[in-house]
């Protein structure tokens, strides 16, 4: 926020700042509101962390890197959470550990909800009262720390769904509205072609964007193409009757162990029953529908399947450059569709479809820097930069991910194990 010398325009940033702070949080309460104490406080996986702990940790974020920066009359509700709740920012101090964020039975959940409204207390005033040149330092970081929320609103529904998956009852998270049949089968996928050249990727300069999207380069792309739609549950179904699992052949070599060492089968959640497969959902078991995007499944898993159709996983520069050229549509998480959706609208001859809103899509590329990248100063710039190793990115957006994060340039990005996050299949050649 800049001094524009207006009293009425800073009044107004002002306002649009807390209006946009209050419905983030509000949305995160929203995903919550329909889970029971018990479901807040499991933790599944050493990767997942509880619901209550995300609770209490987006809170500690604008409290460490906001209020106590900035707002001298703040007071911790409770010293210790600095140490509890920080993820692993090292500059700010050592970390509770995440594999034990299952263990901590006090602070109780209301206790956390009851730090979560101290700090939106805190912040309400802050955003209020401070004097104009203090909010205009402070809201590039209150508008990171609503883009971090909204990422862990995604977050707690991807853990959540883990927890809740592996529970033998399989119950729902919420049940949704009967959904209307497709009529027919989806048509099979067809090849986009690319003429490749020097294409501009990352984020421009305008707008929000995480560090790790920018600066924006060139780079030299050879031909390829690319396919119009994702992978369906059908087409992956026959990778595995074709024996996908146990041809050593299409497999990377850290895959493929991962793969004897963890026993996959088939993709994360599903179960084979006499009439076929069924697999959970979010809001319950369902039979797998082979018309829809194949879901959780493992960059290995992808690979595999790649090389399998003769073909590959794109580059995320690729997959930018080709998306350049299609709609920003998609079936988005607004508090409604949880779960992939089918096939969405079909493509033209030249775009492509399903690249926001059913799953995040593996590329072949591993989790680097730009070219001219530099970290933030100071903490925040652990946020992205520190985690460029032993990773692999994803493009698009899931049905669970918030709508303000959908842009071509949005690199999301995971060890090539994860198969708990929405991930799916795009193919390349």
């Amino acid at each position: 926020m800049k001094a524009t010398g207006s009293t009425s325009t800073v009044r107004n940033q002002r306002q649009e700042l807390s209006h946009l702070y209050r419905r983030v949080r509000g949305a995160t309460e929203s995903i919550c509101a329909p889970l029971a104490y018990e479901d807040c406080v499991v933790q599944s996986m050493p990767e997942a962390s509880p619901t209550k702990w995300h609770l209490a940790h987006t809170s500690w974020f604008f409290e460490t890197f906001v209020l106590r920066p900035h707002a001298p009359d703040y007071e911790m509700l409770e010293p210790r959470y600095e140490f509890l709740f920080n993820s692993y920012y090292n500059a700010v101090g050592v970390q509770f550990p995440r594999l034990q964020r299952g263990m901590l039975s006090r602070p109780t959940l209301e206790e956390v909800r009851a730090y979560r409204r101290h700090v939106d207390q805190g912040m309400a005033g802050f955003m209020e009262a401070a004097p104009e040149r203090v909010l205009g330092i402070a809201a590039a970081v209150i508008e990171l720390g609503l883009n971090h929320e909204e990422q862990h609103q995604e977050l707690i529904l991807t853990d959540l769904k883990h927890v809740l998956g592996s529970n033998p009852l399989a119950p729902a998270y919420r049940r949704e509205a009967a959904r209307s049949p497709r009529q027919g089968k989806s048509a099979g996928a067809r090849w986009v072609d690319h003429a490749g050249g020097i294409v501009a990727i990352g984020h421009e300069e305008t707008g929000f964007a995480f560090d790790n999207e920018r600066p924006r380069h060139e780079t030299l792309l050879r031909p390829f193409a690319i396919a119009d739609r994702l992978v369906t549950c059908g087409e992956y179904v026959a990778f595995m009757q074709d024996g996908g699992y146990d041809r050593v052949e299409l497999w990377l070599s850290d895959g493929w162990e991962a793969c004897r060492r963890l026993g996959w089968k088939s993709p994360l959640y599903w179960q084979e029953t006499e009439s076929g497969w069924d697999h959970y959902t979010l809001d319950g078991m369902r039979p797998v529908d082979p018309e829809v995007p194949v879901c959780h499944v493992s960059y290995y898993e992808a690979d595999a399947f790649a090389r399998w159709r003769k073909a590959r996983l794109p580059l995320e520069t690729e997959w930018e450059a080709a998306a350049g050229e299609s709609p920003l549509d998609g079936n988005l998480f607004e508090a409604g569709a949880l779960h992939p959706i089918a096939l969405a609208t079909t493509p033209s001859a030249s775009t492509l479809a399903q690249l926001f809103g059913d799953v995040w899509e593996w590329t072949s590329s591993p989790y680097v820097a730009y070219p001219g990248y530099a970290p933030p100063p100071g903490a925040l710039g652990e946020y992205n930069g520190k985690f460029m190793c032993n990773q692999m990115v994803l493009r698009g957006a899931s049905c669970v991910t918030p709508r303000r994060h959908v842009r071509r340039t949005y690199r999301n990005f995971f060890p090539p194990e994860t198969r708990w996050q929405f991930s799916g299949i795009r193919l390349a050649r």
